[in-house]
């Protein structure tokens, strides 16, 4: 079942979809002039970089950095991805030069690369291609506003400034537009975030997850846990959250069975939960609401209908859909919780 899941994104939106790209055309041309620019920047961890040129040959090791470069236009500078690099649908098919956390070096110098960009989760791989060389930006976003900041960054470091100041503009008006629908509402729902249950693991404070609920008119029910942690079923239950998100990719199948989905409706002792019985339980996409790409804001957008469908005219609970769709996989799972797992113990 393994070798034969594959990765599946989601469709969004045409209107989505058209936004995206329009504020995503190709990369110009270089010229003489742009070889002979040089730009110094500071990236997520601090670290001083020089890029002479424009980078022609770019690997990404982190699959945020990859949906950032596609959405800068730059697909066809793209020499190396991880793995994990499935979206847009294109970039599955670039070269491989390893793992999410473990990315390899003599893949990553076959590609013969003038820029790559890495994250913390590479950061062991991006000091070791440093020594020898190589030109790294490391983008590390924390935040929504981070994600904004490393789209102008990647925008800066690869001549693509144009692109990226109207990618961050497209998707500051859509956070603005969602910000002004909940920012008068008088009750903020508690909404917890499942990432998997065997062990319970949930969203806290510092995540993409806390802050998508807060942006999206919510209350994180786990605002007090660091991070993603483990909580027991009891401390889950005894929280008893009017809304329960659960991330897909977290093992659902070719047969459409989610098993955290499934395991929320399914287990007799939180059956007497709130968002259980209203039947206020979602399903959202684990890549895109946990990657720190342009695709939060969807997520932002996804989780607001939810929580709020008489603003937005969205909102349908996954047991009112027939699941039958193909899923996002075991591969997925991997990468998200190996992530999330990494980040945890170095917090």
């Amino acid at each position: 079942m393994i070798m034969r899941t594959t990765c599946l994104i989601l469709s969004v939106s045409a209107i989505i979809i058209s936004a995206l790209l329009a504020g995503t055309a190709g990369a110009s041309p270089v010229t003489a002039g742009e070889n002979e620019r040089c730009v110094t920047v500071t990236d997520d961890l601090g670290g001083t970089v020089v890029i002479q040129g424009t980078p022609q040959r770019i690997v990404s090791l982190a699959p945020s950095n990859t949906e950032i470069l596609y959405a800068l236009g730059l697909e066809d500078r793209i020499v190396g991805v991880t793995d994990c690099c499935d979206y847009p649908l294109a970039a599955a098919d670039k070269p491989k030069v390893g793992g999410f956390i473990t990315g390899n070096v003599e893949r990553v110098l076959a590609a013969e690369p003038d820029l790559v960009f890495a994250s913390r989760n590479t950061e062991d791989v991006a000091s070791r291609l440093r020594t020898l060389g190589m030109t790294v930006v490391i983008l590390n976003p924390q935040t929504v506003d981070g994600v904004l900041r490393d789209i102008e960054l990647a925008g800066k470091v690869t001549g693509q400034e144009a692109q990226a100041s109207a990618c961050v503009e497209e998707l500051q008006q859509r956070i603005q537009a969602v910000i002004g629908m909940v920012e008068n509402q008088t009750e903020r729902p508690s909404v917890a975030h499942i990432v998997w249950y065997d062990p319970l693991w949930v969203s806290g404070r510092g995540t993409f997850q806390d802050e998508v609920i807060t942006m999206a008119g919510g209350t994180n029910a786990f605002g007090s846990v660091e991070e993603w942690s483990i909580v027991s079923l009891e401390e889950f239950i005894t929280s008893d959250p009017d809304y329960i998100l659960v991330s897909s990719g977290s093992g659902m199948n070719r047969d459409g069975y989610d098993a955290v989905y499934n395991y929320v409706i399914s287990e007799p002792r939180l059956q007497g939960l709130s968002a259980v019985r209203n039947n206020h339980v979602y399903v959202v996409d684990a890549d895109v609401v946990s990657r720190g790409s342009p695709r939060i804001v969807d997520a932002l957008e996804e989780v607001a209908g939810d929580l709020h469908p008489d603003l937005f005219g969205t909102g349908t609970p996954k047991a009112a859909e027939t699941v039958q769709s193909p899923g996002i996989g075991v591969l997925s799972l991997i990468c998200a919780l190996s992530a999330a797992i990494l980040l945890w113990k170095r917090g």
